[in-house]
């Protein structure tokens, strides 16, 4: 990395707000497209589409596709594989905010794993945060022990995964290029989606209409109502995450990742606007709650790389 491309924290951080605007908007395409088509036929569709727009960001100097270490790079694939199914499936079963908060728990499950299987040190300010971004779990997913319902825990299945990629990226896989790594991720989910739509053609499930059926749905060959968005979630995601790449380029990496949380302020008002989806005032709070958790993780991973110490 240059140098002169490690001093600009305002394009670094307008280009990951830019990112996360833009998917905070094409999420809420999930919904639309969970009326007609499946989970897995939507994976792979997606997949198809953006293999070669990946290609083009290796063409463009950002990476090569080809992994140096083949079995870390599988084993984070396969673990934010599973974060994306999660996730996807909660976005066509409640609102984007909740499913948001979910995938946002993943800062607090990294410093978990950290603490507990790899045996590394916290220090009381993240313990601190662990316990802000729980309550905010809490308030965001509203979980009602007398209305428990399993389909809430989804997107926090999604975090945990995912934080178990992040931290494999972290230990095995910090000498891959940004594009191998995207290109392998992609890769299995097309290949989860392949696997799922065959599972369910020799075992259907009966899918009940609309987003209901969003994850027991199999192939359906009359997709032209849902092809529109599943390109703009193509194409969209790409952009978002060549321009995610592009900001922890430019900018201190514990300084841009403060502001992926903008994201979950773009979904729910996007899904308000178009969708019509509201959010309580409770929900607000435990959005705020969770920011706030993931801005002090990355303060204290900030001064952590300027200073070791115990944390």
């Amino acid at each position: 990395m240059q140098a002169d491309t490690q001093t600009s924290p305002i394009l670094a951080s307008l280009l990951m707000i830019g990112a996360m605007a833009i998917i905070g908007v094409i999420d809420n395409a999930v919904i639309l497209l969970a009326e007609t088509v499946g989970l897995w036929q939507f994976h792979l569709s997606r997949a198809l589409m953006m293999l070669p727009l990946i290609f083009g960001l290796s063409l463009l100097g950002l990476g090569g596709m080809r992994p140096k270490r083949f079995g870390p790079v599988i084993l984070r694939s396969v673990m934010i594989t599973l974060a994306m199914l999660f996730y996807f499936a909660s976005l066509a079963l409640m609102p984007i905010a909740q499913a948001l908060a979910g995938l946002f728990t993943s800062p607090i499950f990294v410093l978990l794993i950290s603490a507990i299987a790899m045996k590394q040190r916290i220090g009381p300010w993240r313990i601190f945060a662990v316990l802000l971004g729980f309550a905010g779990i809490l308030c965001v997913l509203q979980l009602n022990p007398h209305d428990f319902d399993m389909r809430n825990l989804l997107p926090v299945a999604g975090g945990l995964f995912y934080a178990f990629s992040s931290v494999i990226t972290r230990s095995h896989c910090s000498g891959e290029s940004t594009v191998a790594l995207l290109a392998a991720m992609i890769v299995t989910l097309g290949s989860a989606g392949a696997i799922g739509l065959v599972v369910l053609e020799f075992f259907p499930i009966a899918s009940p209409d609309g987003p209901e059926g969003f994850a027991t749905r199999g192939w359906v060959w009359d997709m032209q109502p849902a092809l529109l968005w599943i390109v703009v979630q193509a194409v969209g995601s790409t952009i978002a995450v060549f321009m995610l790449i592009k900001a922890y380029q430019v900018g201190e990496p514990s300084y841009v990742a403060v502001f992926e949380y903008s994201v979950m302020i773009f979904g729910p008002l996007f899904a308000f606007v178009a969708l019509g989806q509201t959010i309580e005032p409770i929900q607000i709070a435990g959005i705020g709650l969770i920011a706030c958790a993931g801005a002090v993780l990355g303060w204290r991973a900030g001064r952590e790389t300027a200073q070791p110490e115990t944390v």
